[in-house]
């Protein structure tokens, strides 16, 4: 990924704050001799530097992704910004965005209790608190049967590169009056952009 220096992110601890933000990303390998891709949620263990996820079994994406080297793309949140909010007429429009690459090599996991551990992960990050829903109260049988349906996989990362282009190449002055602007559209990505502005200003 291109990213000038003012754009790159170097701090562990935001990294992995974007990537368990942003946690449905797109992982990227070479399928039958072509690129290829597939959108999924993955769940982030950093004490072992490694993702884990899981594809349907449909999906042909898993029988040739082991030993490649794939890309995995975690999207942030992003939006256009226009040269009118800032008072000048010499400028062009640009794009903020937030964007973190993974690389890595995909293991796929057999092991029956590590895919049982690593859904009832998954269910746990996306329900809410006070949700009625676990897995572990789901007949044990019936799990059992759908896991079938699913390849597990986990991603051991190799390399990292991470970009937020936020206007840190304008000055403080132009900075804020995007910031306000954005936050008075009301759209959720601009008012994302926004607040993320804000905690770089």
């Amino acid at each position: 990924m291109y990213i000038p220096k003012h754009f790159k992110i170097e701090d562990e601890v935001k990294i992995y704050e974007i990537i368990e933000e942003y946690s449905f990303a797109t992982l990227y390998s070479t399928h039958k001799g072509e690129p290829y891709a597939t959108h999924l949620p993955l769940i982030l263990k950093k004490d072992e530097n490694a993702l884990y996820g899981h594809f349907a079994r449909p999906n042909g994406h898993w029988k040739d992704i082991e030993n490649q080297s794939v890309l995995i793309v975690f999207q942030g949140p992003h939006c256009y910004i226009s040269p009118s909010w800032y008072e000048i007429t010499d400028a062009v429009p640009t794009w903020n965005y937030v964007s973190i690459h993974l690389y890595g090599k995909v293991d796929i996991i057999e092991d029956e209790k590590v895919i049982i551990n690593s859904l009832n992960e998954m269910v746990n990050k996306y329900e809410k608190p006070d949700s009625t829903y676990n897995l572990k109260n789901v007949d044990s049988r019936y799990v059992e049967g759908m896991s079938k349906g699913i390849v597990a996989f986990k991603i051991n990362i190799t390399k990292i590169e991470a970009k937020a282009k936020l206007s840190q190449n304008h000055p403080v002055e132009r900075q804020e009056l995007i910031i306000g602007n954005l936050e008075r559209s009301g759209n959720q990505d601009n008012l994302e952009v926004a607040s993320l502005m804000k905690k770089n200003l």
